[in-house]
């Protein structure tokens, strides 16, 4: 009888460890297409961008978008300078990388690791982001000259940080943010709007809640909404922001006229806060599309630009001034 070949077992374990190898790689790749797919391998969703055409950006995730608008709508609210805005959000920044994080040094909490046990509100007011720039902004207005400190001095007089230098290195990305997310710079601001599969809500009734959070309880006045939560102190009277939906839309009137609100801005500026604070909501709340002042945005293959619909100077242009449409996915 003749004897067993040695050489074939070793050519059965290497095709074995080939198969199992190719197995594994097979196993990565459809890993990482359903990350992809679904929004967990997206490490960056949503950019801002420079007006000024130097070329800055600054590019973050929709979490960190949604944290970033409510912080300027907060400070907006209360009649805050764009200055303002630009503290916080560099706070923010070096805080907690604009994330409502659970966890912080001793017993800090949230956006700005603010401390119950230091006189900062609850443990359930702190997590909630409207109330935390709510409560930083009233610290930082009873700064002498604030707007004229350099920011890192601004900053620590209201958080008493060990690290007092630590937040000027976020200046420049919180400039371009203020820039945006005050209205300042228009179009500045886009996001993929992949939608979260973790939304607690969406559709119209939810974005007329979101508005009610981040811009104050008179916003939506004429719709009767009511957000949940703990109340913030109190905005300074501002021009109010009222919504009406028609099926999936959601019409928010800008203010017309050239008056100024509490903040010093102007009718274009407030429409183009709105307009970008629902593009950076668009991935919580499902917003596929955004208009306002003859351009548009909208989520997915587009989401990185806002495209004109109405030449400047047209009427259809200068009468979509009047109010910024908000298309919800349901």
């Amino acid at each position: 009888m003749p004897e067993p070949s040695p050489t074939r077992p070793k050519r059965r374990g290497r095709l074995l460890r080939s198969l199992a190898a190719l197995l594994v790689l097979c196993g990565v790749v459809a890993y990482l297409v359903v990350q992809y797919v679904t929004g967990g391998g997206a490490a960056r969703g949503c950019t801002v961008v420079s007006a000024s055409g130097d070329g800055a950006s600054y590019d973050f995730t929709p979490e960190q978008a949604m944290n970033a608008a409510t912080i300027a709508a907060v400070g907006t609210g209360r009649g805050m300078p764009r200055r303002a805005v630009t503290i916080a959000l560099a706070t923010a920044l070096q805080e907690s990388e604009l994330r409502n994080i659970e966890h912080g040094d001793r017993d800090s909490l949230g956006l700005f690791q603010q401390r119950p046990s230091q006189g900062w509100g609850t443990e359930g007011q702190i997590m909630d982001p409207a109330y935390a720039a709510g409560i930083f902004y009233a610290h930082l207005a009873k700064v002498p000259d604030y707007t004229g400190l350099p920011l890192t001095v601004a900053a620590q007089r209201v958080q008493r940080s060990g690290y007092p230098e630590a937040y000027a290195k976020h200046e420049p990305d919180a400039t371009l943010l203020a820039a945006a997310l005050t209205g300042q710079a228009a179009a500045t601001l886009t996001c993929d709007g992949r939608p979260e599969r973790t939304a607690e809500a969406t559709g119209p009734d939810a974005v007329r809640a979101a508005l009610v959070r981040d811009f104050g309880r008179d916003a939506l006045q004429e719709t009767g909404a009511v957000v949940g939560g703990t109340p913030v102190p109190s905005p300074s009277p501002s021009p109010s922001v009222t919504a009406t939906a028609h099926g999936r839309t959601v019409t928010v009137p800008v203010a017309e006229g050239a008056r100024a609100d509490a903040a010093g801005r102007g009718e274009r500026q407030r429409g183009w806060q709105l307009a970008q604070w629902a593009v950076a909501n668009s991935s919580a709340l499902h917003i596929e599309r955004v208009s306002y002042a003859g351009r548009e945005w909208t989520a997915g293959l587009h989401g990185d630009e806002w495209r004109t619909v109405r030449p400047a100077g047209t009427a259809g242009a200068e009468k979509s001034l009047g109010a910024v449409r908000i298309v919800t996915g349901q």
